[in-house]
């Protein structure tokens, strides 16, 4: 069996067509860039999306599981009053909230996006949240994203369902991704 066409338990990514007709890079491409840490949130977005009972992979899977997973990223937080709202309210979400996601698309339209060359088992900003660290880390001249990226990638989507469950929760947004953004560059291992 051709191992790039296995799906996974939510479904196998494929390329999404982004603007400018560029393919979006291949699974294992992304995969292979990510740390240990951020492939574990991954691991646990796609538990979480199929316990859930979604059809994909959305950012509030994304931003529970790199919470739960990174120190670093529970750190980003003003403290634990403020995490334990943020972490309560993802719970919500999970045991009755999402029901109104459920079966949706996420597509916070933070980019145009073709639904039928989209990736299969992410929904459309997740996507743009996973290459949004890509390339923080990118800008920082590393090759490998951190959760740390991923949180600034999904704080600067406004209107994504993340940055939905944080304003519930009562994070101030733009003060975490303006924290997440004057951070001094750090090489990932």
């Amino acid at each position: 069996m051709d191992r790039a066409a296995a799906p996974d338990e939510v479904g196998d990514v494929q390329s999404s067509v982004r603007p400018g007709d560029q393919p979006a890079p291949p699974r294992a491409e992304i995969e292979a860039r990510l740390t240990v840490e951020l492939a574990t949130v991954v691991t646990g977005a796609r538990r979480r999306a199929l316990r859930d009972g979604d059809r994909q992979i959305d950012t509030a899977h994304l931003l529970h599981s790199v919470i739960e997973t990174d120190p670093e990223v529970r750190s980003a937080f003003d403290g634990g009053p403020q995490l334990a709202k943020v972490l309560g309210y993802l719970v919500q979400r999970s045991i009755g909230y999402g029901l109104r996601w459920q079966g949706s698309v996420e597509d916070s339209g933070a980019l145009p996006v073709v639904r039928e060359a989209g990736v299969a088992g992410w929904a459309p900003s997740a996507v743009t949240a996973m290459e949004g660290a890509l390339a923080r880390a990118d800008g920082r001249g590393d090759r490998r994203a951190s959760g740390r990226d991923l949180l600034a990638a999904l704080a600067e989507d406004r209107g994504s369902r993340a940055v939905e469950v944080l304003i519930h929760a009562g994070v101030d947004v733009e003060a975490l991704a303006d924290r997440l953004a004057e951070e001094p560059s750090r090489q990932v291992s």
